[in-house]
């Protein structure tokens, strides 16, 4: 939903542009990144750094991203750090932009990678006013509109109504591999994995093949019997975007996995997914969660985390009580300290599990790492 024009940076910075939101509030401000026009739902980041692993996610694949975080830009971009082989979101939003760059690992100025990639950005904008509307009024579909000869506020609004909306969107597959690969096991291999890729960040796998973990990434149309043609230890299944309400087929195929119970790990599009497998509903919330400073309790251990999140629907389970489900007890094994919603499900029966949030840390703290040591647990002990 982007058209833009690509060319310098600084040649784009004084460029007027505006950001129009459904609702009929707009916000003027200067291009950042390329010049054009965009459309996706609004949504804010809470996260002080990271900006290059948020914008190369998949599962901000049709949001415009606000930055909450007033000074955006400063350690530039770098060959290393992002999570997929392009950006994704489909516009972002920033207050103060860094006018030079200053980092060792920094090889060139975000800006400069926004009109690389066609990116349409603003800047200038009061991003506190437009963070506490979108908490106020709900996450909403928005435009933003930069160039010499922009439309009139009336033609913007009529644009930004016939964009998609996010509830309904079935997006993974436009985010997945289309093919297969495998990310070697560091050091000695000692499992391997089947990881139904729906949007996965580059670190994921990473993770766990520094546990000695063979990563086969599947594409989100892998069936059951692809699946199990890596004779895998365990499955997984990864982030993404969309609504999880249209997830039907990878709803089906972790059905397959829970019915060979083979050990089962999710990451939030993976934990709506394993919440539908077990027959709970998902719904959209009013503004979701999006930063790397999010607490949430393990309410097997009664640790308080902090944890990075990028999810906009969550998992309708009950917090106080065991579920009987078509695969055995299941119960929430993580909450959202905020809110109370539902962070994470386990089941008691067989050895599947959940998290709602992102435990790889990219960016974000460390302190849910031991996920992935639990994962380790639950295929070791079916190899016992």
């Amino acid at each position: 939903m982007t058209t833009s024009t690509r060319g310098t940076a600084h040649g784009t910075r004084g460029l007027p542009a505006v950001l129009v939101l459904e609702d009929g509030r707009s916000f003027r401000g200067r291009a950042y990144g390329a010049v054009g026009e965009t459309f996706g739902e609004a949504v804010f980041s809470t996260g002080m750094t990271g900006y290059q692993e948020t914008l190369t996610d998949p599962s901000y694949h049709r949001q415009v991203v606000v930055m909450t975080a007033p000074h955006i830009g400063n350690t530039g971009v770098n060959d290393e750090d992002p999570e997929s082989q392009r950006i994704w979101v489909s516009g972002y939003v920033v207050r103060d932009p860094a006018r030079i760059p200053s980092n060792w690992r920094s090889v060139r100025s975000l800006d400069d990678e926004l009109v690389a990639q066609g990116v349409v950005g603003i800047s200038g904008v009061d991003t506190r006013a437009l963070t506490r509307h979108l908490r106020e009024r709900g996450a909403m579909r928005v435009g933003i509109f930069s160039g010499d000869a922009l439309p009139d506020e009336g033609t913007m609004l009529a644009k930004v109504r016939q964009a998609p909306e996010m509830q309904g969107a079935d997006l993974s597959t436009q985010v997945a591999t289309k093919e297969s690969y495998v990310v070697p096991a560091i050091g000695t291999k000692k499992f391997t994995v089947a990881a139904i890729d729906l949007g996965i960040k580059g670190m994921t796998p990473h993770r766990m093949a520094e546990r000695g973990i063979e990563v086969h990434v599947l594409p989100a149309t892998a069936t059951v019997e692809d699946v199990y043609a890596v004779n895998p230890d365990g499955v997984f299944f990864s982030n993404g975007p969309g609504d999880p309400a249209t997830a039907d087929h990878p709803v089906s195929v972790m059905r397959g996995v829970l019915e060979r119970k083979t050990p089962l790990f999710g990451i939030c599009f993976g934990n709506q997914i394993l919440g539908r497998a077990l027959g709970f509903g998902t719904y959209k919330l009013k503004y979701g969660h999006r930063g790397i400073n999010q607490p949430v309790q393990d309410r097997t251990t009664g640790k308080v985390e902090v944890t990075a999140h990028n999810h906009g629907f969550a998992v309708d389970a009950p917090l106080d009580k065991v579920s009987d489900t078509p695969f055995g007890r299941a119960e929430v094994s993580h909450v959202c300290l905020n809110d109370d919603v539902v962070e994470g499900l386990h089941l008691l029966d067989q050895p599947a599990f959940s998290v709602q949030y992102h435990p790889e840390a990219a960016a974000g703290p460390h302190d849910a790492a031991y996920l992935f040591d639990r994962f380790v647990s639950l295929m070791e002990g079916q190899r016992a």
